[in-house]
């Protein structure tokens, strides 16, 4: 067992525009995924099941939903247990001489306003994770590689598709797994040598040694135009500076009870992506299972009652064919097909909902049908009433409509 000490810090302060209007009155970290969890729900958990006990959650924007679910599900029990803790950390309002008190001015600032947190628990290395991405992760063989290999900095390394690596920072590695090179979302990313239609993308999870992250974080904090940001300023500086920087293969990582390679890291930035990860859970062989009872996936505890069909007699049968449901909800009458269910919410009879995302207490009514939709918490949906099926109707009513037909009907809409 690793006698050094750890201390994790989840960044989980981000606005999430691309993903409105979900985000709208909540962060990403918060948003609602697969019927009873929520996005942060991932980080959190593979924290736990990887031994680090000892956590800051770092928040800013909109974060009364998040703070609210942190504080009434992820906290330990008072004890002798000091150091282990789930604690939020809002924006402190550092106060630079220059500039007075500032929010977190990137994810770099974020921590280093936050330092003397890290070094009052005296910790010997820092996993920074980021707390809006949907995946599994052994945080305690990364540090392995971390150790083994000498690394002053370990980052997460996913080989991407060179399509889609613009939106993350891309590395160059050495036979070894030395990082050779990082550059931050640039337009046209360096391809794998080994594999030239991907490129070697940054997951955003990193292992510091503590001194280490000191260090380059107090010299970011003084650099004129600096974005204070880990991918785009300490990276590519820390690699200038000569500082050893190890990739941790992603797909190397073992995940107890799991016999497949561990290859699933989604970034649901996006309401297509987001639609998309969803509809993977409902696959009848899902790449990400979250019925591992060895990598446990924890949430707030929600005490609703089970699920619940009802109704058999001729075409009012109560059904869920492919799809998740969650506790409290009641299908009466209607069919549910590759769809996810969260709490609490009803279809009744004769609707149809397929290829959708139904958030806490959504309504459907009699007769409805909703398709390729995600309904956000709360709305009541009318007897006979189509989403998904007429876009330009979808667009008049004011709901987001992607480019690939998704249908967004943000909280608490109501219908005329």
């Amino acid at each position: 067992m690793n006698s050094k000490r750890i201390l994790g810090m989840i960044l989980a302060g981000g606005q999430g525009t691309r993903l409105a209007p979900l985000t709208s009155r909540r962060s990403k970290p918060a948003v609602p995924f697969g019927s009873k969890f929520r996005i942060i729900d991932f980080a959190l958990s593979n924290f736990l099941n990887s031994g680090v006990y000892s956590v800051y959650v770092l928040t800013q924007f909109k974060a009364q939903s998040l703070t609210e679910h942190i504080q009434r599900g992820w906290r330990f029990g008072s004890g002798l247990l000091a150091d282990y803790f789930i604690t939020l950390v809002p924006a402190q309002m550092y106060l630079y001489e220059e500039l007075g008190p500032v929010w977190y001015r990137g994810t770099a600032d974020a921590i280093y306003q936050n330092l003397h947190l890290v070094n009052n628990y005296n910790a010997d290395d820092v996993a920074i994770f980021s707390g809006d991405h949907i995946y599994k992760m052994n945080v305690a063989h990364m540090r392995e590689v971390h150790e083994s290999s000498r690394a002053d900095i370990t980052i997460a390394a996913y080989p991407t598709p060179l399509a889609e690596a613009h939106r993350f920072g891309v590395m160059q590695i050495d036979a070894r797994g030395r990082v050779t090179d990082f550059q931050e979302k640039v337009k046209n990313p360096p391809p794998m040598p080994s594999k030239p239609t991907h490129a070697l993308a940054s997951m955003g999870n990193y292992i510091f040694k503590r001194k280490v992250l000191d260090e380059l974080l107090e010299i970011d904090a003084k650099t004129e135009g600096s974005q204070h940001d880990f991918g785009k300023d300490v990276l590519p500086r820390a690699l200038r500076d000569g500082y050893h920087i190890q990739a941790y293969d992603f797909h190397s990582n073992p995940i107890p009870g799991q016999t497949q390679a561990n290859t699933y890291w989604r970034d649901v930035g996006t309401l297509e992506a987001y639609h998309e990860a969803s509809m993977d859970l409902v696959s009848v062989n899902p790449e990400f299972d979250v019925f591992n009872p060895e990598w446990p996936l924890r949430t707030a505890v929600e005490f609703s009652p089970p699920a619940k069909f009802v109704h058999e007699s001729g075409e009012r049968m109560g059904k869920a064919l492919n799809s998740m449901v969650a506790g409290g909800c009641i299908i009466s009458g209607g069919t549910v097909r590759e769809s996810i269910l969260s709490r609490r919410v009803r279809v009744n009879s004769y609707s149809l909902v397929e290829r959708s995302v139904l958030f806490d207490e959504v309504v459907v009514g009699r007769h409805a049908h909703i398709k390729n939709a995600i309904i956000d918490k709360g709305v009541n949906v009318p007897p006979n009433a189509r989403v998904g099926y007429d876009l330009a109707a979808d667009k008049a009513r004011g709901f987001t409509v992607t480019d690939n037909g998704i249908v967004v009907v943000p909280k608490g809409y109501k219908f005329d």
